[in-house]
């Protein structure tokens, strides 16, 4: 046998041999059976925990039921496993920057993010007025307020009306369904975002904000009251962790370039100010909102979510972090988790 063809051979083979032990490892982890009975077991654990309390800035989050606790895991194959509630609504809130802003990458390229609003974390509180000062609204994040409401201004679109289409349309090309508004959240958060308009309006200021601020914060303000259930939030969570593909819908939602970069940022700030505490005890990018969902993926296998309203003084679900870091360790899901050679 030629020298070549023989090192051809053994290469493949060796490559094989490799993908079988990995391919072999993760499919006994991530089977069928393990991923429902971990989901169960997280779910019984962590049901009676009645620590924390619903947002209540804003009027109609005090009034979301604090019972409501649903998991959802969708792998990147499509596959959906559930336990709990898994119907009742919530609305997105924060989660909604991250396919925000991943359309504004799509649209306009990563490097046009970096430097119309920026990528480092702040250091400072979600909707700090104090971060814009001190940068001169430079150096800002597309997950905290300032940030994603310029982010927002960025959507392609003549008028408020357009860029509203091309919101909602992301959201559910994510959610892999139309994602609808709940009303009574975006009338009570537009009647109530006084803090907003003064950041947008600071923005202008500094030529940090790229359309009208007052139509900028009220589109901000309606995304954020997009309503979503847990399988939602898990599927929209599966296309970032599928390279951009919706696994269930099979639909191409954003380029594999974009997710890389959409990512890193969800690392950084996905959190609130417990964004570095998260992804040292779970390793995954991740966003939270004050309705009481957080979503978290686990690039190339599968994205998880929780809703429960409760939350911690940092703004993020409690319950939701503690079902997911026993999940992902249960799993062996972080991904820094290395098995020695």
């Amino acid at each position: 046998m030629p020298f070549f063809k023989m090192n051809k051979q053994l290469i493949f083979a060796g490559l094989m041999i490799v993908f079988i032990i990995n391919h072999g490892y993760s499919q006994t982890i991530l089977n069928k059976q393990n991923i429902q009975n971990t989901l169960n077991e997280a779910f019984n654990k962590f049901k009676d925990v009645k620590e924390g309390k619903n947002a209540d800035y804003i009027k109609e989050l005090a009034n979301v039921d604090p019972n409501i606790f649903g998991i959802a895991l969708v792998t990147a194959e499509g596959a959906i496993y559930t336990k709990g509630d898994i119907t009742s609504m919530v609305s997105i809130q924060s989660i909604s920057k991250v396919f925000t802003m991943a359309k504004v990458i799509e649209q306009e390229g990563s490097q046009f993010l970096e430097d119309k609003i920026g990528v480092n974390a702040t250091g400072l509180p979600f909707n700090s007025i104090v971060a814009i000062e001190m940068h001169k609204g430079d150096k800002i994040n597309p997950l905290v307020n300032p940030g994603a409401i310029a982010t927002t201004s960025l959507i392609r679109g003549n008028d408020s009306i357009a860029k509203w289409k091309e919101i909602q349309k992301i959201q559910s090309d994510f959610a892999g369904r139309e994602l609808s508004l709940n009303r009574p959240v975006y009338i009570s958060e537009a009647g109530d975002n006084l803090r907003n308009q003064a950041i947008a309006h600071l923005l202008l200021a500094y030529n940090r904000i790229y359309f009208d601020p007052v139509q900028a914060t009220d589109l901000y303000t309606k995304q954020c009251a997009l309503n979503v259930n847990v399988k939602d939030l898990a599927t929209m969570a599966a296309t970032l962790a599928n390279g951009g593909v919706n696994p269930v819908t099979k639909n191409k939602v954003v380029s594999q370039t974009t997710v890389m970069y959409t990512l890193p940022v969800m690392a950084t700030a996905g959190l609130y100010d417990n964004s570095g505490i998260w992804l040292f005890n779970s390793g995954l990018p991740a966003k939270s909102g004050v309705g009481g969902g957080i979503l978290a993926v686990c690039p190339g296998k599968f994205g998880i979510a929780v809703i429960s309203p409760p939350l911690d003084n940092s703004g993020n679900s409690l319950k939701a972090q503690k079902v997911i870091q026993y999940v992902v360790e249960k799993l062996k899901a972080n991904p820094y988790w290395i098995e020695p050679k």
